[in-house]
């Protein structure tokens, strides 16, 4: 990679981040941390508002306004494909703003980088979308407590309170990873098995102990986090 390139890599990645480490970058641009902390030296020196030290990360000031981005033939095959996955296997909400987003990158791309490129689909079939999805993504974004009719996999069915904290697709099936009230723990949902939703107006605030991360903590602890 061009140093050119890597130093627009790394504003991009401060761009989206609170707190970027220097080991961080590092990993994700297959260099030194020696480098990274050059690299952010010269950038502050040419006026990039980034604040932080070495050991304990960057931050951008305030928000930086880059030029239009440009793509190589890999990274919009990238961008496409996520895309179409977006459209085939989430809700027709994030569809739309799937598609929108694409149609943007088309009209500013020359005709040139258009063609030639790797025919790479995931296609979409009817019934596909899961009906829990958007409602739970909603739940999610605004942190509403959702009461669940879940069916297991033995076929016994139960009503359960949960707080949604993330969705999670396997290649088959969504899940949902929840706090439960009914087993006082992190459980996960599969989309297809629940039969009703209803999101309540009654809001929640996890602990620490009760967050998506924690949850994610779990998984490679117990298998109990699936229900």
């Amino acid at each position: 990679m061009r140093r050119a390139d890597r130093l627009f890599q790394i504003v991009q990645f401060l761009r989206g981040r609170r707190l970027t480490t220097a080991r961080w970058l590092a990993e994700r641009l297959e260099v030194s941390e020696r480098t990274i902390y050059r690299d952010v030296r010269d950038l502050c020196l040419s006026g990039v508002p980034i604040e932080g030290e070495a050991g304990v990360g960057y931050v951008l000031r305030h928000k930086l306004d880059l030029p239009p981005l440009m793509f190589d033939r890999e990274e919009l095959a990238a961008l496409r494909l996520g895309a179409e996955m977006v459209v085939a296997w989430s809700d027709p909400q994030l569809a739309r703003a799937a598609e929108a987003a694409l149609a943007k990158i088309r009209s500013v791309l020359p005709a040139d980088m258009l063609q030639g490129m790797t025919p790479l689909h995931a296609p979409a079939f009817p019934g596909q979308h899961e009906t829990a999805f958007a409602p739970l993504r909603r739940a999610i974004d605004k942190q509403k407590v959702v009461q669940l009719y879940y069916r297991k996999p033995d076929g016994e069915a139960n009503q359960r309170n949960v707080w949604p904290l993330g969705l999670f697709f396997w290649g088959k099936v969504w899940t949902l990873v929840a706090w439960c009230e009914l087993r006082t723990a992190h459980r996960q949902f599969r989309l297809d098995r629940i039969e009703t939703i209803t999101v309540l107006d009654q809001d929640f605030r996890p602990s620490p102990e009760q967050t998506l991360r924690a949850a994610l903590r779990a998984v490679g602890a117990s298998s109990e986090l699936f229900d």
